[in-house]
């Protein structure tokens, strides 16, 4: 008999069909209308009470101590949170135990309690939202979309994938092979061993859409998780560790399955979790030094996303108006602060070619700086679009780039009537040549925009395929109306694991990938060495291992 419940059973059955289809599906819809008038209002309302006191809502018990400095990157004001923490032995003591018992709960079981769990985060999107919007600097709009129905898509994902893959081979057989005239018999078990703990680090400007596919990935296999949250974006991904608990301790099973293991910037306690022997597993987002440091991790097994320096091709387009205001929305979006957001434009020296006839190179570029200065000064779309910046560190970073290159356009606050007090900057155009390697081969996380005048298109895909092969790429948006280039350009930059988008214009655009259709990041170039979610994803979390009987 099946321990998954029939709502629970069909939700997972329809995110199996959804993966292998590859078709448009979401369980979590993105429309905050879709959960209930109410639910905004309440959602603010556990987000202000939550404020300066202490996160009381996790199963572990007695703490060191509580820590917290996340501030608001639109008030500047501490938000006054604190998390208990534990010593690292603690967390690794109580991870091992939890896995003696989770490691024998059948993959059905086990999926039963994870939808459970994200059926109990849907009803906390909403603070979710505030959470997200008030630790990274995301409008709320993008907060909500981003760590509420499109994480819970993505952890879904992850969970059906692992729930099918542990389902591939029967459990037993009776085994026979004719041997003259006897019959040879044995019994045959397989089993699907999970590795043991597992560690999930997560970072500051996606708490949960980056967090929750591994951490789903490997609870549905069996191992114990540690949530390892950014000091400075824990709220949100706390709450989803809550409610797992939770959905844990309902069916009578030991919440410290997975733990939330938070720590404060002077005294971190990632390095010391990641090289403890008995850590197995180590999913991690971040910059690619400290990613690099992690995959080279011995007797580990790494998924990691890491920095990655995304190109745009131009080389001809049918109308350009519709072409930059799509790329313009690209690198404005959120400012920049997201992983497959464009930074490098390669646009060729003699011009490109449109259905209204030749535009040269200038006017191509102008075109461009106008699409992205108009969307900064537009007082409604400004604001939401940009957000705020996460850190201080990535406003330093704008700010040193200046004198690197030739400047075209400026950055600026953008004013936000709401948060008058936001931390802002519109997005900052640089000109560089092809010949100017040091610049533009290193991710600039931001609102930083480089153009890169080139010979010609065929020059441009081979500096976009050498960027992506020598330091990652997670995207490649590109502009052609000639089949003869566009199957060079996927060919190129498919030879260095990269996808491309071609000719985005309207409401879809190169940074969104879509759960259930769309691999986030391939795992074939550095930017990362896995990807959500192919079936390598959730297939390394465990072992196979067949067991024989004479009979």
């Amino acid at each position: 008999m099946s321990l998954l419940s029939p709502s629970n059973r069909e939700i997972a059955e329809n995110a199996v069909k959804a993966i292998h289809a590859r078709t448009f599906f979401a369980q979590y819809p993105e429309s905050p209308k879709a959960y209930g008038e109410d639910a905004p209002a309440q959602g603010l309302k556990a987000f202000n009470e939550q404020l300066g006191k202490k996160f009381e809502q996790l199963h572990q018990q007695n703490p060191v101590s509580w820590v917290g400095e996340e501030v608001s990157p639109y008030t500047m004001k501490p938000l006054g949170i604190t998390y208990p923490t534990f010593e690292v032995d603690t967390l690794i003591v109580r991870a091992g135990r939890a896995f003696d018992e989770w490691k024998k709960i059948s993959a059905d079981e086990r999926a039963d309690i994870l939808i459970d769990a994200l059926e109990r985060v849907k009803n906390r999107f909403f603070e979710i939202a505030q959470a997200t919007q008030h630790t990274t600097g995301q409008s709320f709009v993008m907060s909500f979309q981003a760590s509420g129905p499109h994480a819970s898509d993505r952890a879904l994902e992850a969970l059906a994938m692992g729930w099918e893959e542990l389902k591939r081979f029967p459990s037993s057989i009776t085994w026979e092979k004719p041997a003259g005239k006897a019959t040879l018999r044995l019994e045959k078990h397989y089993h699907a061993v999970p590795k043991g703990i597992g560690l999930i680090i997560g970072c500051s400007t996606f708490p949960t859409w980056n967090t929750v596919p591994g951490l789903f990935a490997t609870l549905v296999t069996g191992n114990t998780a540690i949530v390892k949250p950014h000091p400075k974006s824990v709220y949100a991904i706390a709450i989803v560790v809550a409610e797992i608990q939770n959905a844990l301790h309902q069916k009578g099973h030991d919440p410290n399955i997975v733990q939330l293991a938070a720590d404060s910037s002077d005294k971190l306690i990632t390095k010391k979790l990641a090289e403890h022997p008995l850590v197995k597993l180590i999913d991690y987002t971040g910059g690619s030094a400290f990613g690099k440091v992690i995959e080279a991790l011995p007797g580990k097994t790494t998924f990691t996303e890491k920095a990655g320096v995304n190109s745009v091709i131009i080389d001809s387009v049918n109308d350009l108006a519709a072409v930059v205001q799509n790329l313009a929305f690209s690198v404005s979006l959120y400012s920049g602060q997201m992983c497959t957001a464009p930074q490098n434009f390669f646009i060729p020296e003699g011009g490109i070619n449109s259905a209204a006839g030749h535009i040269s190179y200038d006017d191509t570029v102008k075109a461009l700086v106008d699409a992205i200065s108009g969307i900064a000064k537009h007082p409604a779309m400004g604001p939401g679009t940009l957000g705020a910046i996460q850190s201080d560190v990535t406003m330093k970073r704008i700010d040193s780039v200046k004198d690197i290159a030739t400047t075209l356009l400026e950055p600026g606050k953008v004013a936000n009537a709401e948060y008058p007090e936001a931390r802002t900057s519109s997005v900052i155009v640089l000109e560089v040549g092809a010949k100017d390697f040091g610049i533009y081969e290193n991710e600039l996380f931001g609102p930083i925009v480089l153009v890169i005048k080139t010979k010609n298109t065929t020059q441009s895909v081979e500096l976009a395929k050498e960027m992506a092969g020598k330091h990652g790429a997670i995207t490649c948006a590109a502009y052609t109306t000639n089949d003869d280039v566009a199957k060079l350009i996927e060919e190129e930059m498919e030879s260095v694991f990269t996808p491309v988008s071609f000719n985005l214009t309207g409401g879809i655009f190169v940074n969104q990938h879509a759960t259930f259709s769309d691999f986030h990041v391939t795992g074939g170039n550095p930017a990362g060495n896995a990807t959500f979610t192919n079936p390598e994803y959730v297939n390394k979390r465990f072992v196979w291992v067949g067991h024989r009987k004479n009979i």
